[in-house]
């Protein structure tokens, strides 16, 4: 996959992020297949309104497929002349959260190795939820370290990534400092070594 062809946008909920990269989806000037992971729920009008929002949000001559689990045989089937805009890692994430640690890890390499090798331009939606408290229940804690875990390796690969938070866009690609051995092939831009920096609480 060209440098430029795989794009993360994440963020907090309510931020933008999804709007954020439907724009960035327009302004690709290619045919959009619309990849929403989340399922749909009848018993659940408040879900279902959210869903119903990002459909109204859509073009009408997008393409929109419901993947709510197979990720990569439908990234894999992408022409290469179209983008591809999925959103969210997520939801499809929750869709699999019963998977036993080796089978996920499986699932999130076979996704990466679908990512690298893809012909098609892809803008992947992430959650930030790892900000807050800790959850106090073994599931919560498990969606957010995966989801956290996920959304750093796919942000070692992507180029841009954008964080959207208070309805603001960052390129954190042009703004932040990768970690070492993560992404940019590993190097460090500003020649940082962010395991040594120090903070003076004086």
């Amino acid at each position: 996959m060209h440098p430029n062809q795989l794009t993360l946008v994440t963020g907090p909920s309510r931020s933008g992020k999804s709007e954020w990269a439907e724009t960035l989806a327009v302004r690709s000037g290619k045919a959009v297949i619309y990849v929403a992971t989340a399922q749909m729920s009848q018993t659940d009008p408040e879900w279902q309104a959210r869903i119903e929002r990002h459909q109204q949000r859509r073009p009408p001559e997008w393409q929109t497929l419901h993947v709510p689990v197979e990720l990569v045989a439908t990234i894999q089937r992408a022409p290469a002349n179209h983008c591809l805009l999925i959103d969210s890692l997520g939801t499809w994430l929750a869709n699999l959260l019963d998977q036993q640690d080796t089978l996920w890890e499986a699932t999130v390499q076979d996704l990466l190795r679908t990512l690298r090798q893809s012909s098609s331009r892809i803008i992947l939606v992430a959650e930030e939820v790892g900000w807050g408290l800790v959850p106090p229940y073994p599931s919560g804690r498990t969606f957010r370290d995966r989801l956290g875990d996920l959304t750093r390796q796919i942000g070692a690969i992507a180029h841009p990534v954008y964080l959207v938070t208070a309805g603001y866009v960052l390129n954190l690609s042009t703004l932040g400092v990768p970690l070492d051995g993560m992404g940019n092939g590993g190097g460090n831009r500003d020649g940082l070594k962010v395991s040594k920096i120090k903070t003076d609480c004086r």
